[in-house]
């Protein structure tokens, strides 16, 4: 912890197989050197317990559905099945967790694209996506085959119609969340395993908040105004107002009347630089033309998955 204060971090990022002592002296080290922590409720942790703990925010429900379950000590100490969260799904405990929730802020991001990605991924097949053109050979070659075999033979064990039933789960989760005051902010994860394309998988992530019953304009500030308020950024970002950065994509249509309009960009202000609609497309071309090299993106994340989340 001091080692990454020394590096000038913006946060620390809990993962899941960080031991239960190991993740409590992380949680008193980080309030007293002043530093905001994040990320997975580790597997030996309740969901409960990280939110008291001043967890700021939690990624892709880890713990959330554990701690619904009438059997939450059983699903910590063990196996973690998607049918055994369904089938011991307790609304008291999950209103309560909550509750709780939203009295401590702390805030969530669902990752809700990457999760329908990793449970359906045997129900999905993106091969043939167009945007699979922009993904680096190394991806395509070997990230997404070796995941994709070990998420169906290690995670995806249950029937597919539990799955599909969990990933309604997550969505009604979310609203529920949402209209007890707990804050969202819009994330994809990563591309490994489950096909999210960098950029183009967050305006579906935006179209899943509007499925679970999120307005258009209430899915956006996920994405915009959230997070700026989140890194505590709110006063030069974040929003279109006088004075603060112009950071904007122009649309050629309404999103708060569709939020699939969010994919017609007719430009992009960043930095300073404007990039109009041709200036865009030729970056598109180019990154196309650079994801058929073989080493491109050989660096891409070779994680294994653990507790439902690759990072």
């Amino acid at each position: 912890m001091d080692e990454l204060k020394a590096q000038g971090v913006d946060f620390i990022k809990i993962q899941s197989l960080i031991p239960r002592a190991g993740y409590f002296a992380a949680a008193d080290e980080a309030k007293k050197l002043g530093l905001t922590f994040v990320g997975h409720v580790p597997d030996a942790v309740r969901a409960s317990e990280a939110s008291d703990a001043g967890q700021r925010s939690i990624e892709h429900f880890t713990g959330i559905f554990e701690g619904a379950s009438s059997i939450e000590d059983r699903l910590i100490e063990g196996p973690k099945s998607v049918a055994l969260k369904v089938d011991t799904f307790d609304p008291e405990r999950a209103r309560a967790l909550i509750a709780l929730m939203a009295k401590n802020q702390t805030w969530q991001v669902p990752t809700l694209v990457w999760e329908q990605g990793q449970w359906l991924i045997d129900a999905i097949d993106k091969t043939r996506d167009p945007l699979v053109q922009y993904a680096p050979a190394a991806w395509k070659d070997r990230t997404w085959p070796m995941f994709v075999r070990e998420i169906i033979a290690t995670m995806d064990t249950d029937p597919l119609p539990v799955r599909q039933h969990f990933v309604q789960m997550e969505l009604d989760m979310t609203l529920a969340m949402f209209r007890a005051g707990v804050p969202f902010m819009a994330g994809t994860d990563t591309a490994a395993g489950v096909h999210v394309f960098p950029g183009f998988s967050l305006h579906d992530e935006l179209a899943l908040f509007v499925r679970a019953g999120l307005t258009p304009l209430q899915a956006l500030q996920t994405a915009t105004r959230n997070p700026a308020l989140f890194l505590n950024r709110l006063a030069d970002r974040g929003t279109v107002e006088k004075g603060k950065r112009a950071d904007l994509a122009p649309l050629d249509a309404n999103p708060l009347e569709d939020i699939a309009n969010t994919r017609k960009i007719r430009a992009v202000v960043l930095a300073g630089r404007y990039f109009a609609r041709p200036d865009l497309d030729r970056m598109l071309r180019d990154v196309a033309k650079a994801a058929t090299e073989p080493d491109a993106a050989a660096t891409a994340n070779s994680s294994r998955p653990t507790s439902g989340a690759v990072e």
